[in-house]
């Protein structure tokens, strides 16, 4: 524990912001969701919505390095947060599908820039015996705030209000940051290797992270619309998308060693046919007290598979290539997320509420079938030279300099 906290100490600061934000912001796509739902919306136009985040975020990912070159991390993320606040105060003012979707793309290019200013930070002040346990840390921070703030739905008797709570959280993240003593790193573009190396070096990687973004994507844009349509109430909703985004924390480190001591591609078929079974009786049973636990079950294989495919894709690659084809890995997630919502919302027009999780049982189950046809194309790396497996946020190509292998090469 001592260690712990000597490693985390220099970085408190971002990992108490990151906490802070996603508790406020990590829900507001539930949130849309579900308003748009009961407010008649079509799932297509929803997903489109969930697909304006996406895009927003994508876009951010490519660009926001000028602004945050040109006035400095802290002022840059001052100003990511403070219009992201009141960008999900806006929501609040007017309830249009167009509107909203322009708010979610806005929120998409402001979470880029909190991201790019905050794992820069990680990057630059955690110590290089000390990364994994930042890198951990800083995890649990993303995520369990992601999952803790779902149960934020119901705030308040005012339909509003549950948008106020939201903006002041995330009016309140940029305290830590902008009263540190800690001076700002210098901000360095993430590199990123060419969508066509990055495919002939790894078929498998690129595959697997595209089917991780269409999944994902679709289950942060319709998920609550899932969870809706079979009858569950709000603090329902919560829990269910809850269960999901903490299974995906949970057992990411038992499978990332399993991966470690076994050959890597057919652990990376057992999570891709693990996750298919999984999403195919999640649409087949419907609501159920197994719900949660299945929901958590899910996460966990689903959230596995993009670092399980950087780690593959780096086990092909020099250790100098490690940031920039980890960094292509996330914009090749962000692709598929992006596309996911829109896509599985004709599912879900067409098939109802299990049409989602049909949708995402239809995108692993083909890069399974992707998966298998590469064990029997290509010769395995043997485990002793496989690289280590290292939890990734699949967040921007910055997230690729916290890995503590590549960023030490570089």
């Amino acid at each position: 524990m001592t260690s712990l906290l000597k490693a985390v100490g220099p970085v408190r600061s971002v990992i108490a912001a990151i906490f802070m934000l996603m508790v406020g912001a990590g829900f507001i796509s539930t949130l849309v969701s579900l308003r748009l739902a009961e407010a008649g919306w079509n799932p297509m136009f929803i997903g489109l919505v969930a697909t304006a985040y996406f895009g927003g975020l994508t876009l951010g990912c490519l660009y926001v390095y000028r602004i945050i070159g040109r006035v400095g991390h802290i002022r840059a993320f001052a100003a990511f947060v403070a219009l992201l606040s009141a960008s999900t105060l806006a929501y609040s003012t007017h309830q249009g599908l167009v509107f909203w979707g322009v708010l979610r793309f806005i929120d998409g290019l402001c979470l880029a820039g909190v991201y790019v200013c905050l794992e820069s930070w990680l990057s630059d002040r955690a110590e290089p015996g000390s990364r994994g346990k930042v890198l951990a840390v800083y995890m649990i921070a993303l995520y369990g705030g992601q999952a803790l703030g779902q149960f934020l739905l119901s705030v308040g008797e005012r339909p509003s209000m549950v948008f106020v709570a939201a903006s002041i959280l995330i009016s309140l993240s940029v305290l830590p940051i902008t009263l540190t003593r800690n001076t700002s790193p210098i901000i360095v573009a993430a590199p990123a290797l060419s969508i066509r190396r990055l495919f002939r070096i790894s078929p498998l990687g690129f595959i697997g992270a595209t089917a991780t973004g269409l999944a994902l994507g679709s289950f942060y844009g319709l998920g609550a619309v899932y969870a809706q349509r079979l009858g569950l109430n709000l603090p329902g909703t919560a829990a269910f998308m809850s269960a999901v985004i903490a299974g995906g924390v949970v057992l990411q480190w038992p499978l990332g060693w399993l991966s470690d001591s076994l050959d890597r591609r057919r652990v990376i078929v057992g999570v891709m046919a693990g996750a298919t079974v999984v999403s195919a009786m999640i649409a087949a049973l419907g609501a159920g007290p197994w719900l949660l636990p299945v929901g958590a079950l899910f996460g966990g294989l689903s959230f596995a598979l993009y670092p399980l495919c950087v780690a593959h894709t780096n086990d092909h690659v020099t250790v100098d290539e490690r940031i920039g084809a980890s960094g292509g890995l996330v914009l090749v997630y962000s692709g598929g997320a992006a596309a996911g919502p829109a896509l599985a919302a004709v599912a879900v027009s067409l098939f109802g509420a299990a049409g989602l999780f049909g949708f995402i049982a239809v995108c692993t189950g083909s890069a399974l079938i992707f998966a298998l046809w590469r064990l029997a194309a290509r010769n395995s790396v043997p485990s002793h030279l496989q690289q280590p497996y290292q939890l990734l946020p699949r967040t921007t190509p910055m997230s690729a300099t916290l890995d503590p292998i590549g960023s030490d090469a570089a």
